[in-house]
């Protein structure tokens, strides 16, 4: 089984990104063949700055590795060190239907945010299936929110075999975690970049501190009991940083009344830092080792182009363009 799943450098990651992709994802190098990529193509829907885009893909390398990524275990790359991507989403691209993208919720809600509604935002669930269906890949993690864009995959992918051949393009199944596919952001929406309600996932020490405590909470005193407790903010993030013994007992205390909810937010932030704490030293070091960095995605872009130069020959075989 090959699974495979890619990270935007468009910002610096936060919990949302580890809870929601990351883990899920490098847990996953113990059940089969993994494949991990930077999507930076995908970041050049919002971000037009080049140093930042260069810093945010070494910031997402340091990341995935600090966390556990094993490059002994896994393939790791740049997207855009592998060309064939972009020839594959032209071709995926004649074949798929307007109506299709059209009714990305992604798209509409980005939209609707206020982000400029250009081509490559537009065109974003035909990128992802080349990224996908280029490397076999039989398993990808997602969030909920990338659910949809999964499925046009699978379309497109069943289309393509349709038109040119049963056996071009494998076509991917979805791995969806729903206890944590959705990781609520600072104000009670998704955690996203998009939205400025994020926590960092190695974020400095007093500024996320002051992050957290800034939390907005109701107008109840210490002393009223809760009973809604499950549905506090703070609680939601307490259960993805402190063992389950400890959020179920923030949890009851605050539902019994008499805990603040400064105290309650103290412990979040105590607990985040300390969930983090292997993978920020970890981090650290291989940041003073950046040529074993690049090294690790120059090994890794040589091992998926030599996965995708078979797939690409096989689709253009297919399609009649060789």
């Amino acid at each position: 089984m090959r699974i495979l799943t890619g990270i935007q450098p468009s910002g610096t990651l936060h919990i949302g990104n580890y809870f929601g992709a990351m883990k899920p994802a490098i847990e996953l190098q113990a059940r089969g063949e993994a494949y991990y990529f930077i999507a930076d193509y995908h970041s050049m829907t919002s971000l037009t700055d080049a140093a930042q885009r260069r810093k945010n893909t070494l910031d997402v390398a340091l990341d995935f590795l600090a966390c556990g990524l094993d490059p002994k275990r896994s393939v790791f790359w740049r997207q855009s060190d592998i060309p064939e991507v972009c020839e594959l989403m032209w071709i995926l691209g004649t074949l798929t239907p307007m109506g299709l993208l059209e009714r990305a919720h992604s798209y509409k809600d980005k939209t609707a945010k206020g982000i400029s509604p250009n081509f490559g935002l537009f065109a974003y669930p035909v990128l992802m299936a080349a990224d996908i269906l280029l490397y076999d890949a039989n398993l990808v993690p997602v969030g909920k929110d990338q659910r949809q864009h999964l499925e046009m995959t699978r379309d497109i992918a069943i289309k393509f075999n349709q038109s040119y051949g049963e056996s071009s393009l494998v076509v991917p199944e979805a791995e969806i975690r729903e206890e944590v596919a959705t990781v609520p952001g600072l104000d009670g929406q998704k955690m996203s970049k998009s939205y400025g309600n994020t926590i960092d996932l190695f974020g400095d020490e007093k500024a996320t501190k002051k992050k957290i405590m800034g939390i907005v909470m109701d107008s109840r005193t210490p002393a009223e009991p809760k009973p809604d407790a499950e549905k506090n903010l703070a609680i939601q993030l307490l259960k993805l940083v402190a063992p389950a013994e400890v959020s179920a007992d923030f949890e009851n205390r605050l539902r019994a009344g008499g805990m603040g909810y400064g105290d309650l937010k103290k412990a979040l932030f105590e607990h985040y830092w300390n969930h983090f704490a292997e993978a920020r030293a970890r981090r650290a070091e291989l940041s003073n080792n950046l040529d074993y960095v690049n090294q690790v995605l120059k090994d890794g872009a040589e091992r998926a182009r030599a996965t995708a130069s078979g797939v690409i020959a096989r689709a253009r075989k297919a399609c009649g363009l060789a």
